[in-house]
């Protein structure tokens, strides 16, 4: 089951709209009414704890906000990547993000900050209010707040990724709260905020796996993997130390994967990656989670613009279809760029299970849920239950392989990783011997482009590395001055950061300076 319960008194509490108790004269009149909520009455039971958690989960689902017509919040992630373009061409913050020319007025970007924010004060009311809730199981208690921080250092790693220094919000803040227009902290300090919240998260009695969808041990040692990785490249530079630390967390999640098959483990094939009955499932370590009772799947702005591929016909959305040149790049033979079977489909069935026609370019499939949409002869449900992938073990695999080489070259477990993502491509791998460290590097590099595309990760590559896939040469370019094929326009050093919103800055007047260069 979906972990998408939510209390609605609790919603009105956690939304800031809660009423004072009625007082009067009489010792009666002093009673408090128990409908109305406030954070210290409502936090009593067990069943509060799990309910606030649950508000802290949905709050995750901001990724699907309306970025305006024909768009979507996570586009924030995608557009500038130079791997995708759009089809409309109707959405003038959306052409910014693909002309590089966004700034602090950008709504993509005001909704990333504002949902990264909203997750971390839901977590922070948990984590302050939890702690006082008797009689509670401390096993249950130790879990909803390892969930908690896990949920915290999530949004704090997005945030320190996209904008650098920003205000480091640990506790409930109101309006008379001391710090609640707090300046910026340091890179450093969030990130060791991050790191502190994921070892406790640790360190809670998470089980390895969790078909619900909550998090797990799993997902918890592979953001640890992940936030090492980073560190280990720009902006921080730590190094080898960081690259054997993301090494030592992703082999402990790939060593479980070995001794516990059927639990954790790639998908045989790819069109199981958008399968809803796999949901939180085997490759799918942590996703967000989608259910139509309350919110239906937001990837509506992959498919193909005003062309019936679903149940619905002809649509208007369309604005994120793949770069001819990116999907060229592909290997001949490798099985993620043929029809239907990989990542991309250049021919469907008329509203989704009538007659084949050609499409006539080629679009994103890794997020088409043939369940609800439809597909050959079977019409769809209409309910697009499809979650939306955040950790997959493909990259674990990845995050090993290229960190064990950072180390000290690549070893067995490393050349194993690449060649298991290579052979579900059915692509022939060169023997582990041919491999130089920098040869190894750059194999790793275009694995990831080439199967972690259109899943928000792309854009994050980018800037750790300070390279950019180059689809023509098959090779590398520097981040600074490397041409989006989308746009034909350069990067330039200021988008290693994103410009704070500028709404924000004006109701904070800490939150200074802008980021260079906006």
């Amino acid at each position: 089951m979906k972990y998408t319960r939510f209390n609605k008194a609790l919603s009105l509490l956690l939304a800031g709209t809660l009423m004072a108790g009625i007082t009067g004269c009489s010792d009666f009149l002093d009673e408090q009414d128990p409908s109305n909520l406030t954070p210290d009455s409502y936090y009593t039971i067990p069943d509060h704890a799990e309910a606030a958690l649950a508000a802290v989960y949905a709050d995750t689902r901001f990724i699907g906000n309306d970025g305006g017509i024909f768009s979507s919040t996570w586009q924030l992630l995608e557009a500038p990547t130079g791997t995708s373009t759009t089809e409309t061409a109707q959405n003038s913050d959306l052409n910014n993000l693909y002309g590089l020319v966004y700034d602090g007025r950008t709504q993509h970007l005001i909704n990333y900050w504002n949902g990264l924010y909203r997750v971390i004060a839901n977590a922070n009311l948990v984590l302050d209010k939890v702690p006082a809730i008797t009689p509670m199981d401390e096993g249950q208690k130790k879990k909803v707040l390892g969930e908690a921080k896990f949920l915290r250092a999530w949004a704090y790693f997005y945030l320190v990724r996209l904008w650098g220094d920003v205000p480091l919000i640990t506790m409930p803040q109101t309006a008379a709260s001391e710090d609640f227009r707090p300046a910026p902290s340091s890179k450093e300090t969030v990130y060791e905020l991050i790191l502190e919240d994921l070892k406790t998260a640790e360190a809670a009695g998470l089980p390895w796996t969790d078909v619900s969808g909550r998090a797990s041990l799993a997902a918890t040692k592979s953001l640890m993997a992940q936030v090492y990785l980073t560190m280990a490249g720009f902006p921080l530079s730590k190094g080898a130390s960081h690259y054997q630390l993301a090494a030592e967390k992703s082999q402990e999640v790939i060593n479980y994967s070995l001794a516990n098959p059927l639990t954790l483990n790639l998908f045989p094939d790819y069109l199981s990656l958008h399968d809803e009955k796999f949901d939180n499932r085997l490759e799918h370590i942590f996703m967000v989670q989608y259910n139509v009772v309350v919110a239906g799947n937001p990837m509506n702005n992959m498919f193909p613009n005003f062309k019936p591929v679903t149940f619905a016909g002809p649509s208007g959305t369309g604005s994120t279809v793949p770069t001819t040149e990116f999907y060229e790049s592909y290997e001949p033979g490798d099985l993620r760029a043929k029809n239907q079977e990989g990542f991309f489909y250049t021919s469907y069935y008329t509203n989704g299970s009538g007659a084949p026609f050609d499409l006539g370019a080629p679009y994103i499939f890794k997020h088409f849920n043939q369940t609800a949409l439809g597909k050959e002869g079977v019409p769809g449900s209409r309910n697009n239950n499809l979650n939306v992938p955040l950790i997959r073990f493909a990259e674990v695999l990845l995050i090993y392989a290229e960190a064990q080489n950072e180390v000290g070259g690549p070893n067995a477990l490393a050349y194993d990783g690449l060649k298991r993502i290579r052979d579900r491509a059915k692509l022939n791998t060169p023997a582990m011997g041919t491999y130089t460290k920098d040869t190894f590097r750059e194999a790793v590099w275009r694995e990831r482009w080439h199967e972690l595309c259109y899943e928000q990760i792309t854009w994050f590559d980018m800037l750790r590395l300070r390279k950019v896939y180059n689809e023509l040469t098959n090779g590398f370019d520097e981040f600074v001055g490397h041409v989006n094929l989308s746009s034909n326009e350069p990067l330039q050093s200021k988008h290693l950061l994103m410009p704070y919103p500028l709404p924000e800055m004006q109701n904070n007047p800490n939150l200074q300076p802008q980021n260079p260069g906006y």
